[in-house]
Formats: structure tokens, sequence, C-alpha cells
């Protein structure tokens, strides 16, 4: 999740486990502990490399094996320098933990992947039930943080934290199911195009859990489909869209092919562009913007030969200009053949409309 959401989530999560005396200092510290998890930025800005940059990302201070951890560590530091940690200290133990720990679960909603169980080899987590900011799952962690800071020991502030954290799990339960509703749609639409076990991911779209897209890949690319669980009825339309499959397959056994294919479970474009191969990130954009593409590797001698380092080439900011139309394809079902909001081009997947 974005920052600012980690910031309040964290603070309403220590203050509501924390004595309530403390509840002002909990909701700082709060803060200051769901925020460190993401300060592995910092030390990955130190590489060249950014696809090491991406998939180190929610790795070691994001793992539930390391966190508990830092947790113990954190606690004894503060409870042998006396105050509040040493007044209540099993309180403390537990709000830091809880803190800690609620980091990753968080982020594991999102479809960008969460290494959870780092060292293990394990691909990550992605539940991909919420888009990275949702201005409706921050609210209500913001306004019990303001109005717990604002009633300090009273009693009606630990009534806004326990509101607060049960409007925001809430939410999140409601995520799961609209995603639940859209993936059980898609399965029987991509059944009629014979992908029935096609891999596949449905995410939200910018900033809500509304409309959503739902992306198969297929032996020669992929397919998109969206669905507005507020206007959309009968069965979801697939469009198809080309990936160089062939290029992928032959630059499959380079480290950083396999590195991203492990991070994103394969889920990736392939195209070649004056003898350069592009891998784009289908989770995270809109046919044709994606926001993260690699630059990973050049034909020569009839082979791929891998870029020292891969290229992140830029982010499309064109992709914003799309806003107001994803605004508009919640409430209204596009006609049949007309494009939808995140998919221009490509080839209708016409037997999934029927």
């Amino acid at each position: 999740m974005d920052s600012v959401t980690h910031l309040f989530y964290g603070g309403v999560i220590a203050a509501a486990i924390a004595p309530k005396q403390h509840r002002r200092a909990a909701l700082l510290a709060g803060m200051a502990l769901n925020t460190l998890p993401d300060l592995d930025v910092l030390p990955l800005l130190l590489s060249d490399d950014p696809v090491v940059r991406m998939t180190c990302h929610r790795a070691a201070t994001h793992s539930w094996l390391v966190l508990p951890l830092v947790a113990w560590a954190l606690w004894a530091f503060f409870r042998r320098r006396g105050g509040r940690v040493a007044q209540a200290p099993a309180r403390w133990w537990w709000a830091i933990f809880a803190c800690l720990m609620a980091h990753p679960l968080l982020d594991s909603f999102t479809i960008y992947g969460t290494q959870l169980l780092w060292p293990l080899p394990v691909r990550p987590l992605m539940w991909g039930s919420l888009f990275i900011i949702d201005p409706l799952f921050t609210l209500p962690w913001l306004l019990a943080f303001a109005l717990a800071m604002a009633a300090g020991t009273r009693r009606w502030g630990g009534r806004a934290l326990a509101t607060g954290i049960a409007l925001g799990v809430g939410y999140l339960g409601w995520s799961l199911a609209a995603k639940f509703a859209v993936q059980r749609t898609a399965a029987r639409s991509l059944a009629t195009l014979g992908l029935a076990d096609a891999p596949r991911f449905s995410v939200p779209l910018p900033f809500n859990t509304l409309l959503w897209q739902v992306t198969a890949m297929t032996p020669d690319g992929f397919v998109v489909g969206e669905r507005s669980l507020v206007a959309d009825r009968g069965p979801m339309r697939f469009t198809a869209y080309p990936s160089d499959v062939v290029a992928l397959a032959e630059a499959g056994d380079l480290p950083v092919v396999r590195r991203l294919g492990w991070f994103n479970h394969g889920f990736m474009k392939a195209q070649v562009r004056d003898g350069v191969l592009v891998l784009s990130d289908l989770r995270m954009g809109l046919e044709p913007d994606y926001t993260f593409n690699f630059a990973v590797a050049r034909r020569a001698g009839g082979q791929w030969q891998p870029l020292a380092p891969p290229e992140q080439l830029r982010f499309p900011w064109q992709a914003t200009r799309r806003l107001p139309a994803l605004w508009e394809r919640i409430w209204r079902q596009p006609a049949a053949g007309q494009a939808a909001s995140g998919s221009p081009g490509g080839t209708p997947a016409a037997s999934a409309s029927k």
C-alpha cells in the first residue's frame, strides 16, 4: 500500500493495543513502526540494476520470518531504557509485534507481491484485492487516527480506534468478496474461449474496488477483460493481445528473465524493439502502458545476450489520461464491439461475449 495509508494504519493498530494513557505516543510510534519495512528502498537505491531494485523490495524487511526478531530487538531496547515500554511491557510487545507484522500483511493484498517467507524461495504473495492507493480504504484509518489523537485518554478515543479497525478490516473483506465474484464470472467466460486452465490474475483498477481487470495468458500472448460490479451484466468480453513468446522462450534461461518470471508469476509481455528484448509486467498498468518495462537482452550472433545492467524504460505518464474514462467505465457497460477503457486496440475474443 501507499506510505500515507501505512502511517495511519500503523498508528491505529499500535494505539489500539497500548495502554490508553500511552495512546498519543502509541499513535506516533505506530506510524514509525509501520514505515520501517519500506526503508528497504534506501539501500536498494545503491544498485544500478532496476530488476534488483524491483524484485528485492518487499523481501527481507517484509518477511514474517524476520520481523518477529526485529520486534523483539526493538521491544527489548526500549524496555531497558525505561519509560512507557517498561511501564507496560506486555502491551507494548504486542503493539510493536502487531504493527510490524501488519505492514507486509496489508501489502499482500496488492498485486505487486510480498515475500512473506523470505529467505525461503517462495514466490511473492499477491492476493491483488486492493489497488496500491485506495482512498476509501485509507479513510477509516485516517479518521480513527485523528479522533484518537484528539481524544487522548478519553474513552471515546478507544471506540474510535475500534470502529476504524472494524471498517478497515470490513473493506478488506469486501475487496476479497468482489474479487471472488469477478473471478467466478471471468472463469466462465474464459472457459468458452478454451482458456479454462490458463494462468490468470485479477486486480482492481486505480483507486477503487468496483472496476476490475482480468488478464489470462494464452499460447501466443494474453487476453484482457474488464468487469464493473455496478454496470456490467452477462459474460465478460476479452480482448487478445500478442506477446513475442518465441523470443521470451529463447531468452528464458537468462538469469534476469528467470528472476522477473519468478517475481511476477510469469505475467509478462515480451516485445523485441530494435533487436532488444523488452519485458513488461502485466500486473501493473493498462495495455499498452505498463508501469514496469525492462530492456533485458540484445540479440547478438543469433543469441540473446543479457544487458548489464538491464534498463528500466521511462514510466508511461500518458496512462493518467485514462482516469476519467475509467471513472465513467465504473457506471457504464460498453456496447458490444466497443473498446474497453483499458484495452484500446487489440483483437476482440468474440466467443467470450456470446
